[in-house]
């Protein structure tokens, strides 16, 4: 049997490893053949134009912020900071590869309720902001019944309209007062519609495992 192996031929097994992998084999070539010139000048310019088949090559690193940085800061991780040529930003050291990402600090500590959410605290405040009338009491009404609905969501336990009625109070500084003749939605059906959605979403799944399974076959 004849053997159709090259001996020039290359596994992924027996290369080295890509630093970052999105710019391809060819760019990690390209940065170690600049690594092995002795003249400097030679190796800025393959570097700066290394640099821009990069930028080609990744065309989503336009929206990011000051994108060419980014993209020598890329450049000397291939090189494995070895690249000795000129950048026109700082070269990045070793340890941005270690540096642990600073913690994001969200706002949900300024929100009363968590399980309302900030956007509902915001239609609040709009609401806040109309005039007395029929369109402001049919919106206090709505708002009600959505946090009625949100608690049920996420609380899974009974709520009386007057509860609710006091955590639109809270939200809205006392602006918004819910009328003791308004009826909210019944709080069995809104349980009732909450399990039926679950059971439906659980029964969508499994019929479509069945199908797949009887395609199969």
């Amino acid at each position: 049997m004849e053997n159709n192996d090259s001996p020039n031929m290359e596994y992924n097994t027996s290369r080295s490893k890509m630093s970052i992998s999105e710019y391809g084999r060819n760019i990690q070539k390209m940065i170690q053949h600049i690594m092995a010139i002795d003249d400097r000048e030679k190796r800025n310019q393959l570097a700066r134009a290394t640099i821009n088949v990069m930028g080609q090559l990744n065309p989503h690193l336009r929206d990011v912020n000051d994108f060419k940085h980014k993209l020598w800061d890329h450049l000397f991780i291939m090189s494995d900071f070895k690249l000795d040529v000129d950048s026109p930003y700082p070269v990045p050291s070793p340890e941005i590869l270690t540096r642990k990402p600073e913690q994001l600090e969200y706002a949900t500590n300024n929100v009363t309720f968590k399980h309302y959410g900030r956007h509902i605290e915001r239609i609040i405040e709009k609401a806040c902001e109309l005039e007395e009338g029929e369109e402001k009491e049919a919106l206090i009404k709505l708002i009600a019944n959505h946090l009625k609905k949100s608690y049920l969501t996420w609380n899974k336990d009974a709520v009386t309209d007057e509860e609710i009625a006091e955590h639109l109070a809270i939200l809205s500084n006392g602006k918004l007062t819910l009328q003791h003749d308004v009826k909210l939605h019944n709080t069995s059906e809104i349980l009732s519609k909450n399990k039926k959605r679950k059971f439906q979403g659980k029964q969508s799944g499994g019929r479509g495992h069945q199908y797949k399974g009887r395609k199969n076959h």
